[in-house]
């Protein structure tokens, strides 16, 4: 009973109105002190507290939805909805928000393609969604901003960190990842079991909980920093009480667990074998909602505790309910068995096993610990001490401890059972004594030892690090063409600076930007009295790559023809054709470029890798013509042409292909056609220009800056909110790594131009934290360009 638990929660009320499992709680905002219920029976229920009465009433009903609603969340206030809204995930596959005052949805979120089980709110109405169909989504209002794609099974949790930009995502492939801006920094790993749940502690700290039946607190950083035992079967939900650490459990064991200083201080059973959700009220006050379809609400305070009828009505209830042992916990520990103190002196044989021990008619659970050779005390055991392989690579059953405890589903409507199983048992013998002793059919003999062989097969107790270097990065090894020194583009001769050919030098590097001429700094200088005045965006036309000279970019050309293999080599006559085709493309001539012209260089541009760069610089030239540009970017060859030049956008290709091929695009952006492909192929694209972040060559970030600087030129003219989330997701993410001032400046007038006139991608911006990212280079002294563009994009958020 659960008074003898001590003080502590009591039941404050228990309240009816749904006709199914009620699976997801959030406490609400409007009315206060209320909160907002969902359940299988397809309805969203408000409920507000009674005034002066300990109950609470039922506000409204919600519906929407064509199949179970699972989950629930509320959006903060804002100008339009002063009240904020709600929103519900259900297994339509579909969000609906609704308004606190409505029963029918305002409009309702499609794009999931399976259970959408988990919604988190955050600011500047940010709505982070996850569902069966493993991947997460992120809503701005009514549209899909991005989707973040890395799982490899269901996403059950979600959560929106208040450090902004940060998302949390916990799955059934037994991870949690953290997302930034869109892109996954890094996964947590140490749960043996499907991940269920989340919780905030704050911007440093989160807490989780799993089928593994135990919470984890763990820190943004990467590092597991406890783990908290008690739950004997699956946690489902978890919920932080306002303003500290302490929190509320519940799961597949009847129970709802209170957690102060990381110990379980209160254990409350309930009537019904789930115990999907919980919530904590403002007042402390802790909302739970399970599978016989009825809310209850424990309190601790005296004057809102339920009459003694009604909690002895709960205590009858709960003593009523039939449990199959087998079913409840890993089997009830019989106590009488169990040791004494005195199992504590012999010392364990490995770093957290756990041992079960009887003390006055109490069982309590410990756990040897290597460093400090002796026994440490983990908790006081209800049932079991929940340990897993993790703890003690040992399960435990009826008190016992083995390698594996399966659960058998004989058929699906009777109980399921559970089988003790140890590496060194016989599988046959095992499978007979377990349908003996469970009462059934013999016949099930051959299954359940297959089960048992099936599942334990090549089994290690070890687990494997997942701690690989980086496919891109090549973190860790040594990558050619990374330092200085060993640079894949040669340098200019140190004593002329010029005389050979160098794609990509310098000189090519910067195209004046925004109406500043970057070598002068015109309208750069201004007394400190002028205002100054936003030249830099909104930008309204592509930047290219102009700089040529034709002749080295030949010379060059005719050299590795000499060296190119019988079937690439180009004639004396396919080398005057390209040299037309400079002409005509470089010196604003009258000539147009012909077929034959642009089939030569196709040709070229598909030579060696190692020896295509000149081609490709012919490309980049050429392709700002109209002719060419339609050419390369119209319906009919646009495929082939994009596909080329992704190829050089290969981490661990050669830096002046990478480099050339990203001028290319670039300036693709100058004509209607190009602009039309390169937008249509946007996603794939960006996708793959992003990988080229990781490198440390200059020159490379400043295209790639670029790159996303035209593309946000295109997105502020359609104003297409999902690509310009895209983008903005680059910028944050190129952001982190570049250091040359150029390449910033350009990332800036992007960002300008992405967020001006538009509120959303304001919002957007601001919820990827890209403010803070920036405001290092708000003083910037050098160039002025810098500084004076970042506070303008500051002014806009």
């Amino acid at each position: 009973a659960m008074a003898a638990e001590g003080s502590g929660y009591r039941l404050r009320c228990s309240l009816l109105g749904h006709g199914q499992d009620v699976r997801g709680l959030t406490r609400g905002l409007f009315p206060p002190g209320g909160f907002v219920s969902v359940s299988r029976d397809r309805t969203a229920r408000l409920w507000a507290p009674d005034g002066p009465n300990r109950g609470f009433t039922e506000m409204h009903c919600m519906s929407g939805h064509s199949n179970f609603v699972s989950c629930v969340c509320i959006i903060p206030p804002s100008d339009l909805y002063p009240c904020g809204l709600i929103a519900t995930g259900s297994n339509d596959h579909n969000i609906c928000i609704f308004t606190v005052d409505n029963p029918a949805p305002l409009y309702t979120l499609k794009g999931h393609k399976n259970t959408v089980c988990s919604l988190s709110s955050g600011k500047f109405g940010t709505l982070l969604s996850g569902s069966w169909d493993t991947t997460a989504k992120v809503w701005l209002n009514d549209r899909c901003m991005m989707t973040l794609q890395g799982h490899t099974a269901a996403i059950w949790a979600v959560k929106i960190l208040p450090e902004q930009g940060l998302m949390l995502t916990g799955s059934a492939d037994k991870t949690i990842k953290l997302w930034k801006a869109g892109r996954c920094e890094r996964t947590f790993t140490g749960h043996e079991d499907c991940v269920r749940g989340l919780a905030i502690l704050s911007e440093m700290e989160f807490l989780s909980c799993a089928n593994d039946a135990t919470v984890r607190r763990w820190q943004i950083s990467g590092e597991c920093l406890q783990v908290y035992y008690g739950h004997t079967n699956y946690i489902y939900s978890i919920s932080v009480f306002p303003q500290c650490k302490d929190f509320v459990t519940t799961g597949e064991d009847r129970s709802l667990r209170i957690w102060k200083q990381g110990e379980c201080v209160q254990t409350i059973r309930l009537p019904a074998q789930s115990v999907w959700c919980c919530c904590v009220l403002d007042n402390g006050d802790i909302v739970v909602g399970a599978s016989d379809g009825i809310i209850r609400v424990f309190t601790e305070s005296l004057e809102h505790t339920a009459s003694a009828e009604e909690i002895q009505a709960f205590e009858n209830e709960l003593s009523q309910a039939s449990i199959d042992p087998k079913t409840g916990d890993f089997g009830d520990i019989n106590a009488d068995d169990l040791p004494g103190r005195e199992h504590l002196k012999d010392p364990g044989t490995r770093d957290g096993q756990t041992r079960l021990i009887k003390d006055n008619g109490k069982v309590e659970a410990y756990q040897w610990s290597v460093g400090k050779g002796r026994w440490i005390k983990i908790g006081d055991v209800v049932g079991s001490s929940g340990a897993t392989q993790q703890t003690s690579g040992k399960v435990l059953f009826e008190g016992k401890e083995y390698d594996y405890v399966f659960t058998i589903d004989v058929n699906e409507s009777g109980p399921s059972y559970k089988l003790p199983y140890n590496i060194t048992d016989d599988p046959w013998l095992t499978a007979y004594n377990f349908l003996q002793k469970n009462d059934l059919n013999p016949m099930f003999l051959d299954q359940v030892a297959k089960f048992i062989m099936d599942n334990t097969k090549g089994q290690t107790l070890l687990s494997t690090s997942d701690q690989y270097s980086d496919p891109f990065t090549g973190a860790g090894r040594y990558v050619p063409g990374s330092s200085s020194g060993s640079s894949t583009i040669p340098a200019a001769d140190p004593f002329t600076g010029a005389g050979r050919y160098v794609p990509g030098s310098a000189s090519s590097a910067v195209a004046p930007v925004g109406g500043v001429d970057p070598y002068t700094g015109m309208g750069a200088y201004q007394s400190a009295a002028a205002k100054i005045e936003n030249i830099y965006f909104p930008k309204q036309d592509a930047v290219t790559f102009d700089q040529a000279n034709p002749t080295q970019i030949l010379g060059k050309l005719k050299e590795l023809n000499g060296t190119a293999a019988e079937e690439h080599k180009l004639t004396e006559d396919d080398l005057i054709i390209l040299e037309k085709l400079l002409s005509a493309t470089c010196n604003n001539s009258a000539e147009t470029p012909t077929a034959q012209q642009l089939q030569t260089l196709w040709r070229a541009i598909n030579w060696p890798e190692d020896i295509v760069f000149p081609a490709l610089d012919i490309l980049r030239l050429s392709v700002r013509h109209p002719t060419v540009n339609e050419n390369f970017c119209s319906e009919k060859d646009h495929v082939q042409f994009i596909v080329l030049l992704l190829k050089f956008l290969n981490p661990k290709g050669k830096q002046a292909n990478q480099l050339l091929a990203l001028r290319a695009l670039c300036n693709c952006f100058v004509s209607q056609a190009g602009q039309k492909l390169m937008m249509e192929q946007r996603g794939e694209i960006m996708t793959q220009a992003i990988e080229m972040k990781s490198g440390t060559n200059k020159s490379i970030h400043i295209a790639l800056a670029t790159l996303t600087l035209n593309y946000a030129v295109c997105l502020h003219k359609v104003n297409n909110i999902e690509g310009k989330a895209q983008c903005l997701s680059v910028i944050s993410t190129v952001m982190e790594v570049v250091q040359d001032l150029e390449a910033v400046f350009r990332l800036l007038v992007a960002l300008g131009t992405l967020i001006s006139d538009d509120t959303s991608a304001v919002q957007l911006a601001k919820s990827l934290g890209v403010d803070s990212q920036i405001k290092k280079y708000a003083s910037v002294s050098e160039p002025a360009k810098v500084k004076e563009c970042c506070r303008f994009v500051l002014n806009l958020l």
